[in-house]
């Protein structure tokens, strides 16, 4: 699963090129993504590599197990040292041990984060523990001197996404969201690029189909598995008891993201990928929109007890040029007469054949967004429009560069940036400004009332200003508390 393979850094972009062409995009914007590659920086740290510390790893549904399999792609590889693992399930732990082992590195295993971003020998911290854990863990690691890789969602609150900004300036350090879609999955950058590029004319409206939450009713209370420190796992929310049942409906492993005391169900889940490349075509990093409101929300379960998050909704947000960006479950505009990146018409293969696709459906997970002078779709299968010159055509040399770069692997600008201490591709000015425009749709779901907002102040003003300005922080359980 994790096998380097014999690749050089520059042969696995040629074959990932080769495969953006086929997959359809257009020959041109694969020739400059190569051209544009950088090559692989020094070495770097005493031992000639970066050592990194893994927090939250070992889960079967681990999304650090993932980011480890990306560590271990050829470019990336030689360039790090895995000295240490840390779970709050010592079941987890365990296993992340014996995997770093068989891929022969030896990594000390440790309960507490405080413990691992404490040590001298690591250098970089991957945080990919449930979403209400990630500011704290990052604030320790910084405050340690670590750089750092934090998972998505970057916060659980507004004022956490405040915390890290502030808490990066002060140290100096690399953080980078793990916001793949900006760097590996080159159709949003395509989308964008096209888009910035004033290729289908000012933006009116984008739509974020980001899926619907799931279900359930109250879920049983359940002995806590031997291992899991359910106290630690909790941190800084309410205490409450651990909940299993059905062998998946759970408020822990993975699950905990359909809760809004442990994360923002899919706005901040599928909506930090989607909302944030919605940023990215306005072009409005560091800012965000100046009102929210809740079109429609299907009622959530109440209480604590079980999935709580708002089955289906639609939440819009309004910019100061009119611009609306749409929150969706689905049930958005379906499109037809769309043409692929390489100018031909949009197909789909069925048994063998191809078949003309009939558009894009209102409820096809992705970006669609709607300029004066036409519309593109991307989600991480394609990219299309409806006019074939919008991506078939080169863009122009005085097009608008939206990085200096055009790094095709995200943990590898990481670590480019580990050792250049350049600003990654999702730092923590996007990766928190994006999380905090799904953070407002959350609030206003929660409280079903429009709100105004202020992105420069990152306050609510005018009506329901007073409530909204309440929900952008909240009370963290003792002896937790956010500090930086």
């Amino acid at each position: 699963m994790f096998e380097r393979g014999n690749l050089s850094r520059r042969g696995f972009l040629r074959r990932s090129v080769a495969t953006m062409t086929a997959a359809g995009l257009p020959a041109w914007y694969a020739d400059r993504l190569l051209a544009d590659s950088k090559s692989a920086p020094e070495k770097v740290g005493a031992n000639g590599k970066i050592n990194f510390g893994w927090v939250g790893i070992g889960s079967p549904a681990s999304r650090a197990f993932q980011l480890y399999g990306e560590a271990r792609r050829p470019g990336n590889t030689e360039r790090l040292q895995h000295v240490a693992v840390c779970d709050v399930d010592a079941r987890h732990a365990k296993r992340a041990q014996d995997q770093l082992k068989k891929d022969g590195y030896s990594a000390e295993a440790a309960k507490d984060f405080r413990e691992l971003v404490g040590r001298k020998d690591v250098d970089a911290v991957v945080v990919a523990t449930p979403d209400h854990w990630h500011a704290l863990v990052v604030l320790e690691a910084l405050r340690n001197g670590k750089d750092v890789y934090c998972e998505k969602p970057l916060t659980l609150t507004v004022q956490e996404a405040l915390a890290l900004m502030k808490a990066v300036k002060e140290s100096g350090k690399v953080l980078q969201t793990g916001s793949q879609q900006r760097s590996e999955m080159t159709q949003f950058r395509l989308a964008a690029d096209v888009v910035r590029a004033g290729r289908i004319g000012k933006v009116k409206k984008v739509e974020c189909r980001i899926g619907g939450n799931p279900t359930s009713g109250p879920i049983q209370e359940a002995p806590v598995p031997e291992g899991l420190d359910w106290d630690m796992w909790l941190g800084p929310t309410a205490k409450v008891p651990y909940r299993y049942e059905n062998n998946d409906k759970t408020n822990c492993h993975y699950q905990f993201r359909w809760f809004y005391d442990y994360s923002g169900g899919k706005m901040t889940d599928w909506g930090a990928h989607h909302i944030d490349i919605a940023q990215w075509v306005l072009g409005r990093d560091g800012s965000g929109p100046t009102a929210v409101e809740v079109v429609d929300a299907a009622e959530p379960h109440k209480g604590n007890d079980g999935y709580n998050c708002h089955p289906t909704f639609k939440v819009k947000y309004t910019y100061d040029d009119g611009a609306e960006v749409i929150a969706m479950d689905g049930r958005g505009t379906a499109v037809k007469e769309l043409f692929r990146a390489d100018g031909q018409p949009l197909f789909k293969k069925q048994k063998g054949q191809k078949v003309e696709l009939d558009g894009i459906s209102g409820d096809e997970n992705g970006v669609m967004i709607f300029g004066e002078n036409g519309t593109v779709f991307v989600n991480r299968g394609m990219v299309v429009a409806s006019d074939p010159k919008v991506l078939s055509e080169p863009l122009g040399a005085n097009d608008p560069k939206l990085y200096p770069s055009r790094p095709g692997n995200h943990m590898g600008n990481f670590l480019d940036c580990v050792k250049s201490r350049e600003q990654p591709i999702c730092h923590v000015g996007v990766g928190g400004g994006s999380v905090i425009v799904c953070h407002l749709g959350v609030i206003a779901l929660q409280t079903g009332k429009k709100f105004t907002w202020d992105p420069k102040a990152h306050k609510f003003t005018g009506e329901n200003a007073d409530l909204g300005n309440k929900m952008l922080a909240r009370e963290m359980r003792g002896p937790w508390k956010l500090e930086g």
